[in-house]
Formats: structure tokens, C-alpha cells, sequence
């Protein structure tokens, strides 16, 4: 596949509902970069701030997708000019994201005291894991630690088993970067329309992922859900909500909990009549036996023929790969082909300022003049060559 050339990257763009705002990012990995993208995409001009030699994260930066739509400079932020560069950055700039440890940025001398001095509107986004205070905030630490202490975790998976490790998805990108971007976004609300100033946002995975489970506590406080996993509705307990194998390996999604889907879904899967009833919980072991054994006898294909086009709530399990080739999903636009690399697109979806990928990730250090002459930063110049 041939390449098309590289959008010129420019302040001046006119995608999403952002355009206007200005980002700057220290350099990091994880949901801190992640929650910097969600900003690009939806039209913020995010400068990332890149150190020399890299962030530490072993992947080309050429395909790192969490930099698209960003701008890069290299400044090292360990010397002197380092830290005037990035607090003139910081004067002109509405929201800062960073995702040291607590007090690493005050050391550094980039900290919230310091740029607020220049900038007293500045929204300063803190992510981390546990959080700027607490006995567990100078540790160390990552997604599935920082998800298995808020309950999160043990919810995943057979009661038989151990809990399943959910990529970094629910930690990380859901508990974090997203309740950044809420966070810093409400904030800039706040600062443009209340008291004129900015704050700091403390972004913790241990507090996003404890608040995404709001609904299932108030369930477990009426006494309508069990505190272990797989006992229950929606964490793979009920035999009509979870996952079955087909005859070539592959697997079906079941979610028909409604009696009028679910009436649907034992019709088509042809059961109907020859099942136990789906409220008699003491033989919900013999229908999710019975489900099983039946779609045991066609291919993952087969039964999305079957149940396409139907209110049966059943779906095929794609990998990866799979998903942007699905009829909807491509129908939509939920992937975008650019420079030949496949990727979600933006989301989510605006009907008068539509965001777009509108570059590919930002190389180290690629845009410092660009960015020193667009946000009027002459003494921005690029210093340290790029690695």
C-alpha cells in the first residue's frame, strides 16, 4: 500500500469542538498520553513535550497511535533552558497534562505553584494511578494493581478461576484518561466562566475505577447482587449473559435480558420448549449447558446469519482485526485507514464540528519551530537533536 503524504501540521486546523484550545503534555506513557489524544482528536492543539531518549515506552514512535493529531517538541527538563522553555509554553496554554509521580513535577520546577505563577488560568491535570495523596501515593504501580484494590478486578472472571486481567482498558483508559479529560475539560468550563482561574485536577485510577462501579454497588446494597464473581446478571452468572464456543472455536455474545429478547433468542437458537424456564435460577446450570451444547453444532458464520437482523441481543466475538471489517462498524466509519495504518476514529461524533485523524503520530522534536512560531515562543528552538 502506498503511503499518502503527511498532512502539514499546523495551530490553524478547523476539526472538533476543541479547535482553539492548547494543550501541553509531559512526556509519559499510558492513559496521560491517551487522554491527550482524546483532546486532539476532538481539535485541541496538543503540544507534547518529549525528553531526550525517549519516554521508555518500546514501540516506533511511527505507530504510536496515542500521539496522533499532536505536535511534538523536544526540550530536556532537566536543565534551566529546559524548564523557561516549558513555562513559556505554559503561559500560553489553557490545559497541561502530566503523569509523574507526585512531587516530580515540583522538582523539576514545572510543578502547579510554578505555572500558575505564569499562567493563573491554567488547568493542570494530575494522572496517576493512586492518586497525589494516600500511603500508596509515591509507589510505583500499574493498571492491574491499581484496579485490583478497588473491587474492580475481582469482578472479572469464573468463580472457579482467578480474576482476569482486562487488558489495561478498565484501569488505565476508563477509570483514567477519561476521567481526566472530564476532569481538565470542566475545569477550562470553570476557569473561562466562574472565578477567572484555573485548579488542579487529581486524576486517580484507584478513584475513576471505584466511581465505574457505582451502579453495581447500589446493586450489591439492595441485595441484588453478590459480592463474588460470576454470580450474577451481568458478570457471566446468568446462563443467557455471557459467551459460548462455536463448532470452529470461535464464540458468540449472549445478552438477551429482557423476556422479550430472550423469547426471541430460544426461538432462533432452536431450543424453544426443550429448556428450563429462565427465571427457575436453581437449574440455570442445566440452560447454560443446554445453550452451550447447541451452539456447538454450527460455526461463529452460521449463527451470525441466524440471529442477524433479529432483536435476539446476540453478536459474534471478532478479534482485533476482525472488528473493522464488520458490516456495521465499516458502515459507520468507527475505523479510519490513514497512512495505511487501521485505527478507531475519533469519538465521540459532532454534528457541527466533526473531528477528524488528521495526522499520524507526532515524531520527537518534529514540530519545535513549528510550535515556537505558532504560539509565539521565539526562544522555542530545537536544542537537542532528536533521538
Amino acid at each position: 500500500m502506498t503511503a499518502t503524504p503527511e498532512p502539514t501540521r499546523t495551530a490553524a486546523h478547523t476539526h472538533g469542538p476543541l479547535t482553539g484550545v492548547r494543550v501541553v503534555e509531559l512526556a509519559g506513557i499510558g492513559p496521560g498520553p491517551f487522554a491527550a489524544m482524546l483532546l486532539a482528536d476532538l481539535g485541541a492543539d496538543v503540544v507534547r513535550v518529549d525528553r531526550p531518549g525517549g519516554a521508555g515506552l518500546a514501540i516506533d514512535p511511527a505507530y504510536d497511535l496515542t500521539n496522533r493529531n499532536k505536535r511534538s517538541v523536544l526540550i530536556d527538563l532537566k536543565t534551566e533552558q529546559g524548564v523557561v522553555q516549558v513555562l513559556d509554553l505554559v503561559e500560553r496554554a489553557d490545559i497541561l497534562i502530566e503523569g509523574y509521580r507526585p512531587g516530580v513535577a515540583e522538582r523539576l520546577g514545572v510543578g502547579p505553584a510554578e505555572c500558575h505563577v505564569r499562567n493563573p488560568q491554567l488547568v493542570y491535570g494530575r494522572m496517576t494511578g493512586w492518586g497525589q495523596d494516600g500511603p500508596l501515593a509515591e509507589r510505583a504501580g500499574h493498571d492491574l494493581a491499581y484496579i485490583a484494590v478497588t473491587g474492580t478486578l475481582g469482578m472479572i472472571g469464573k468463580p472457579d478461576e482467578p480474576p482476569v486481567a482486562p487488558a489495561n482498558i478498565l484501569g488505565d483508559y476508563a477509570g483514567g484518561s477519561l476521567y481526566l479529560v472530564i476532569g481538565v475539560l470542566a475545569a477550562l468550563q470553570h476557569a473561562r466562566t466562574g472565578t477567572g482561574r484555573g485548579q488542579v485536577v487529581d486524576a486517580a485510577i484507584v478513584d475513576g475505577a471505584s466511581h465505574l462501579s457505582t451502579m453495581v454497588h447500589a446493586m450489591m446494597a439492595a441485595g441484588g447482587w453478590q459480592d463474588r464473581r460470576g454470580s450474577n446478571l451481568l458478570d457471566g452468572g446468568c446462563p443467557f449473559y455471557g459467551t459460548y464456543e462455536t463448532a470452529d472455536g470461535e464464540y458468540m455474545a449472549v445478552a438477551p435480558l429482557e423476556q422479550q429478547f430472550y423469547r426471541e433468542f430460544i426461538r432462533l437458537l432452536g431450543v424453544e420448549g426443550e429448556v428450563p424456564a429462565r427465571k427457575d435460577f436453581a437449574r440455570w446450570g442445566e440452560l447454560r449447558e443446554a445453550i452451550a451444547a447447541q451452539f456447538k453444532t454450527r460455526t461463529r458464520d452460521q449463527w451470525t446469519l441466524v440471529f442477524e437482523g433479529t432483536d435476539a441481543c446476540v453478536a459474534p466475538v471478532l478479534s482485533l482485526r476482525e472488528a473493522p471489517t464488520h458490516p456495521h462498524l465499516a458502515a459507520r466509519g468507527t475505523f479510519v485507514d490513514h497512512l495505511g495504518v487501521v485505527q478507531p476514529a475519533p469519538a465521540p461524533r459532532f454534528s457541527a464540528t466533526p473531528g477528524a485523524v488528521r495526522t499520524g503520530p507526532a515524531l520527537p522534536g518534529a514540530d519545535t519551530e513549528a510550535v515556537g512560531r505558532d504560539w509565539g515562543v521565539p526562544g522555542l528552538r530545537t536544542s537537542v537533536a532528536p533521538s
